[in-house]
């Protein structure tokens, strides 16, 4: 039997009640058999800073443990002011850091968003990509998954109510799965 695919989640938000924790929660629960998905939580980052790349921070360290140790990567971001939240590009400034040990390099990527309002968090995820360039991620191109009115899909409880979105959510997860696989295949 082949060894299960580990997937880190990472959700770009801090909120509690994030629909986008709620979604990352959900996938966690729709990963295809023989996948694992662990969530990193970034409230313990710290803001980034050259000045301690040489004495990295303890969290900073255990994120970028957990990306290298998995095989790919799922991001689940909200949309703040048509862009990346800071927090989460923050994250991803830490574990880029210092230059020449990017963690993040070669990793095979998908991500997902839920917003309140009508475009789902595209843009953010747009600019998500282009971020992925410098990064050296090989992202998913699809299927897109961008969350609209989220308040209407999500319960109070951030149970996803939506079986649309659900399946959209399920077939990202099996289609990273395989983007995973294939670029196992050529390492």
């Amino acid at each position: 039997m082949q060894k299960p695919i580990k997937i880190l989640g990472i959700a770009g938000s801090l909120r509690k009640g994030s629909y986008n924790r709620a979604a990352l929660r959900i996938a966690q629960k729709l990963v295809p058999d023989n996948t694992v998905l662990e969530i990193f939580e970034l409230d313990k980052i710290p803001p980034f800073s050259e000045d301690l790349e040489k004495q990295m921070p303890e969290s900073v360290a255990n994120l970028k443990a957990k990306i290298r140790s998995a095989d790919a990567v799922l991001f689940v971001t909200p949309e703040y002011n048509y862009s990346i939240p800071g927090v989460l590009k923050n994250a991803i400034d830490w574990a880029s850091r210092p230059y020449g040990d990017n963690s993040w390099d070669s990793k095979p990527v998908a991500l997902m968003g839920a917003s309140v309002g009508m475009l789902g968090t595209a843009r953010a995820q747009y600019h998500l990509r282009q971020v992925f360039v410098f990064l050296n991620v090989y992202p998913l191109n699809r299927p897109e998954v961008m969350m609209a009115n989220a308040a209407e899909k999500f319960d109070k409880d951030g149970n996803l109510t939506d079986q649309k979105t659900r399946e959209k959510i399920k077939e990202l997860l099996d289609a990273l799965v395989v983007w995973t696989i294939k670029h196992q295949k050529i390492k």
